[in-house]
């Protein structure tokens, strides 16, 4: 009976073993990559990881899975030179790792370390696969996220509350949006956009959402699910005889309706809403929503009893719930929070590196009183619509973070750090900055961390890239608080044309802050040592980046040329100027080319990947290239003002859109300064055709990173 009992005994040890998500992990970094680390977990009163040694064995404890990964991604960034990134999670470790010759220990007394904005679940993750997500949730760990967005499937969530509501299958699909669009439509800003859906999407969501929850929570990373928040679709009030308001339209969309607080049946719907979320994804601590997101019309609308009647929706879910809500223009409404009781709330502070509301005087949309009694996060946003470009505020960052922990007010309900971008995959260094932010023992500062920064990211100390990151630091990736931007400088080549184009989409605005002349020369220091580098895939993937702005920067230098020579009406100059804007758009598209990461074919072919038949594929891929042109039809492209707002610096999308509409406008102007008749210029029609092109990309890269880059460089100059 005793052996009986032993073994039953071991058996579970053997099961909690091979459940736990580490071993996991390291095995997916590199196959046999768990033998060489001993993982121990202890109890703790705050989040912390140690590194140690043990014989030739590295130790990495923590009080959770979490912080154990956490420790992980420290040692292997600074003690192994090694850098997992979305451009690469797996590595060649060595046979026996670098031993950690002293114990080393961080903690942070912040409970939370968020990730994701909605617009990121559309920009970046809108087609991803198992695979995929299951890199990211890696990534996440390593980072430190013990808290993040889970919106995948709420499709499904909402397919079986509207058939239980009485609706046909064809009305729901006019209710929920395409693949493409789903972020906007649970925000509260759209209906039905890039569908209609096939049966099997709303399968393949629930089923990937299961998936993604379960090894969230498998780490001890907890789902925030997309909560209910009033919104109904727009003919609720007829369809089901419902008390709605009307939020008004959204860049030219119809929004859904909300349903008032006071109507009887609010109770009923956000009932059935959360009994069918937690029936496929299980029950949540934390729930995200936004009624009212950018703009919406609140007239008519009690907002304190708006309020409360959401907050009593999620409290009769789970009476621990947390109302999670992004802070972004004018939300939250403050006669929306302001009776709810503290610690029901947590406000991401969304754009707390460029315009914090919590409370910092400087800031143009601050706010007087904060976010009152309710707990904050302090987030950086960085990047609109998945542009492609370098930017960051590191200096801002930095004292930011800092200032708002030693603020009075403020640091008695800070209680963390996110990252909330629209689009992930590109300034991995801003992203490394934020999340290191809570765990350095002492007050860091931009030169010192980046030194460190370089040496983990290629795994060396060399000093002809530290000078380039020095460069970059100072410049391109610390531009000021006082100016205002949506992200990077628009390349120029994505533009429609114009002669004083200064910015790609509508609502970005380019102040200049940084010398382009600086991003040129980190471009040919790092090209001075690339040779020593081929071969590593941090080291080609930051070359290929960097030199794509430089080439950015020379297009926006060359077409200020191109601007006075027209104005001048000197006809060989303009020839001359504009022929070298249009070659080097195809020098970008060549560059870029070599890269799985820069080519539109990357994204289009997740999209096909998806589809079950040649009609989803085709659908999947238009949702794909809508998104990054036109965003729309053309009330919505234009008068909506939503074209190019996703624009993106791709391999294939340059040579195949942008250098066209460049081409034709040229033509145009020097039809013009030849006396002819200058054909009036439509771009609708040109991006409305390559958005209904399928199947004509590829993922994979072509030529030589290093080799190609070597070329470019010679024909910039």
């Amino acid at each position: 009976m005793k052996k009986l009992l032993s073994f039953i005994l071991l058996l579970g040890c053997i099961t909690t073993l091979s459940a736990n998500p580490i071993t996991g992990l390291l095995e997916r970094i590199d196959k046999g990559a768990s033998k060489k680390f001993i993982i121990q977990q202890q109890k703790s009163d705050v989040d912390f990881f140690e590194l140690d040694q043990k014989g030739n064995k590295v130790v990495v404890r923590g009080n959770n899975y979490v912080s154990i990964a956490t420790g992980i991604n420290w040692y292997l960034k600074y003690h192994a030179g090694i850098h997992l990134s979305w451009n690469g999670m797996t590595a060649d470790l060595p046979e026996v790792l670098p031993a950690v010759t002293q114990k080393e220990r961080h903690e942070t007394t912040l409970p939370y370390r968020y990730a994701y904005n909605y617009c990121t679940f559309s920009y970046s993750m809108a087609f991803w696969d198992w695979e995929r997500w299951q890199q990211e949730i890696d990534w996440l760990a390593l980072h430190g996220v013990n808290l993040s967005l889970a919106l995948t499937g709420a499709e499904a969530v909402w397919k079986n509350v509207l058939t239980k509501l009485g609706y046909t299958k064809d009305e729901i699909n006019e209710f929920v949006s395409g693949p493409g669009f789903t972020a906007w439509w649970l925000m509260n800003n759209l209906e039905g956009w890039g569908g209609p859906n096939p049966d099997s999407w709303y399968v393949q969501q629930e089923e990937l959402q299961k998936k993604i929850v379960k090894r969230m929570r498998e780490y001890g990373i907890q789902p925030v699910l997309p909560g209910y928040c009033g919104m109904v679709p727009h003919n609720a009030k007829e369809k089901l005889g419902l008390n709605v308001a009307d939020p008004g339209r959204w860049n030219s969309y119809n929004r859904p309706a909300f349903l008032q607080p006071e109507d009887e049946r609010f109770e009923e719907i956000s009932t059935l809403y959360y009994k069918e979320l937690t029936k496929l994804y299980g029950k949540s601590k934390f729930y995200a929503m936004d009624p009212f997101h950018e703009g919406g019309n609140t007239s008519g609308v009690n907002l304190d009893k708006a309020g409360q009647a959401v907050m009593d929706a999620m409290k009769r879910c789970n009476p621990e719930a947390v109302w999670v809500i992004q802070c972004w223009q004018e939300n939250p409404r403050v006669p929306m929070i302001q009776n709810r009781k503290a610690g029901d709330m947590l406000v991401l502070d969304l754009h707390a590196e460029c315009t914090p509301q919590w409370g910092e005087t400087w800031s143009i949309y601050h706010r007087k009183e904060g976010f009152l009694q309710h707990d904050w996060a302090y987030c950086m946003l960085l990047n609109f619509g998945g542009n492609v470009g370098l930017h960051g505020k590191m200096d801002v960052l930095i004292d930011g973070f800092y200032h708002a922990k030693e603020d009075p007010r403020a640091s008695q309900t800070m209680k963390g750090v996110g990252i909330t971008p629209e689009a992930i995959e590109n300034n991995p260094v801003m992203y490394e900055l934020l999340y290191e932010l809570p765990w350095h023992n002492e007050r860091i500062t931009r030169e010192a961390w980046l030194a460190d920064y370089v040496k983990a990211r290629y795994g060396v100390a060399d000093k002809a890239l530290l000078q380039a990151w020095q460069l970059l630091g100072k410049g391109i990736y610390n531009s000021p608080k006082e100016k205002v931007q949506q992200g990077t400088h628009e390349s120029l080549f994505c533009a429609r044309p114009g002669l004083n184009v200064n910015t790609v989409s509508t609502w970005a605005w380019s102040q200049d802050y940084y010398d382009p002349k600086e991003v040129m020369k980190a471009a040919r220091l790092m090209l001075s040592v690339a040779d020593k580098y081929q071969g590593n895939n941090n080291f080609e993937y930051d070359l290929v980046d960097v030199l794509r702005q430089a080439i950015a920067e020379k297009g926006r230098l060359t077409l200020k040329v191109v601007a006075a020579a027209y104005q001048a009406e000197d006809k060989e100059l303009f020839e001359k100027a504009s022929q070298r804007f249009l070659q080097l758009i195809l020098l970008q598209d060549k560059l870029l080319g070599t890269r799985k990461e820069f080519r539109v074919g990357y994204w289009t072919e997740k999209a096909r990947k998806l589809g079950n038949t040649p009609e989803e594929k085709n659908l999947y891929e238009w949702n794909a290239r809508v998104q990054i042109t036109t965003w729309g039809n053309r009330d919505v492209a234009d008068r909506g003002k939503l074209h190019d707002y996703a624009h993106k610096e791709w391999n294939g999308i340059l040579k195949d859109l942008y250098y066209v509409r460049w081409e034709k406008y040229f033509e145009a102007l020097t039809a013009s300064l030849n006396g002819k008749m200058a054909p009036i210029l439509d771009w609708y029609p040109i991006e409305e055709a390559w958005t209904k092109i399928s199947g004509t990309y590829s993922a994979e890269p072509e030529g030589n990173s290093i080799e190609v880059a070597k070329q470019v460089y010679e024909t910039l100059w």
